[in-house]
C-alpha cells in the first residue's frame, strides 16, 4: 500500500503518515474507527522524502498493513514546530473536514489580490499560533508581516483564513456568519476604527484563544500558507459551486 503523508493544521499541528486515501482519511480522523466521536479538522496532503527534518526512513518501515491486512491508518511522524519545516512546494491539496467526516478539496494555488478589499481584514490564525485579529494588511502582506525574520516578534510559517466581514449596519441581514460575531462585535468595530485612526498600526487581537468557535463557514476568499520565502492561496469555492457540486458537504458544514 502507498503511504500518504499529511499535515494536519486544525485543531492540531502534525504530520501523519498512513496508508488511508485522504477521504478514508478524513473519516478516521474526524469520526474514529466507531464513529463514536465527532471532530472538524484540516488537512493537506503534502509530497513526502525532502529534507532531514522529519524521519522518512521511519515512515516506511513503519507504516505497514496489520498483520490481518488491514491498512495502518495513522503514524504521527511530528506533533511540534511542524509547518515551518516543510516547503511551500511540497503542499498539496487541503482537505476541510466536517464533523461527520465528509471532506472538500481544494487545490493549491497561487495568491490572488481580494477584489472588494475594504482596507482592513478579519483574520483566523490557525497554526502555529490561532488568535481571531484584525489588520490594515492584505493577505499576502499579512503573511509577510508575520513571517518577516528582521522582527524580533514573528513565527517562521503561518497557515490562516481571512473571514468575512458583515456590514455592520446591517447585522440582521449579514448571511450566516455562525457565531463570529457573538459578543465580539463592539470590539471589533473598536479594533477597525483604531487601524484607520492613523497611528500606523497594521494589527490587533480581537480575541488572543478563538479557537472552538471557528467554523468553514465564516471563510471568506480562502486558506493561506505563508513563510518568509512567499504564500500559497486555497480559494473557497463559491456558494453556487458548493450548492452544485458539494452539497452535502455545504450542509454538514452549515452553509446551507
Amino acid at each position: 500500500m502507498a503511504i500518504h503523508y499529511y499535515f494536519m493544521a486544525f485543531p492540531m499541528e502534525a504530520l501523519v503518515a498512513s496508508e488511508l486515501d485522504p477521504e478514508h482519511f478524513a473519516t478516521y480522523m474526524a469520526t474514529g474507527k466507531t464513529k463514536s466521536t465527532a471532530e472538524s479538522l484540516i488537512f493537506v496532503e503534502i509530497e513526502g522524502g525532502f529534507g532531514s527534518d522529519f524521519d522518512w526512513d521511519y515512515a516506511e518501515k513503519k507504516c505497514v498493513p496489520h498483520s490481518d491486512g488491514r491498512p495502518k491508518n495513522s503514524l504521527y511522524l511530528s506533533i511540534y514546530r511542524t509547518l515551518e519545516h516543510i516547503p511551500l512546494e511540497s503542499l498539496g491539496t487541503l482537505y476541510l473536514v466536517t464533523r461527520d467526516g465528509r471532506a472538500l478539496p481544494i487545490e493549491k494555488g497561487e495568491y490572488k489580490n481580494n477584489n472588494e478589499w475594504l482596507g482592513y481584514a478579519l483574520y483566523k490564525e490557525l497554526c502555529p499560533v490561532s488568535p481571531l485579529a484584525v489588520s490594515a494588511l492584505d493577505a499576502k502582506n499579512f503573511g509577510d508581516y508575520m513571517t518577516d525574520e528582521k522582527s524580533k516578534i514573528h513565527i517562521p510559517a503561518i497557515f490562516f483564513a481571512d473571514l468575512k466581514i458583515v456590514d455592520f449596519k446591517d447585522m440582521k441581514n449579514s448571511g450566516n456568519v455562525g457565531n463570529i460575531y457573538d459578543g465580539k462585535t463592539e470590539h471589533l468595530i473598536n479594533c477597525i476604527e483604531n487601524l484607520q485612526s492613523g497611528k500606523g498600526k497594521l494589527l490587533k487581537v480581537v480575541d488572543r484563544s478563538y479557537v472552538t468557535k471557528f467554523g468553514y463557514q465564516v471563510i471568506d476568499n480562502g486558506l493561506y500558507v505563508a513563510n518568509s520565502r512567499g504564500i500559497v492561496m486555497y480559494q473557497m469555492p463559491s456558494r453556487e459551486t458548493l450548492k452544485k457540486d458539494w452539497y452535502d458537504w455545504g450542509r454538514s458544514a452549515m452553509i446551507f
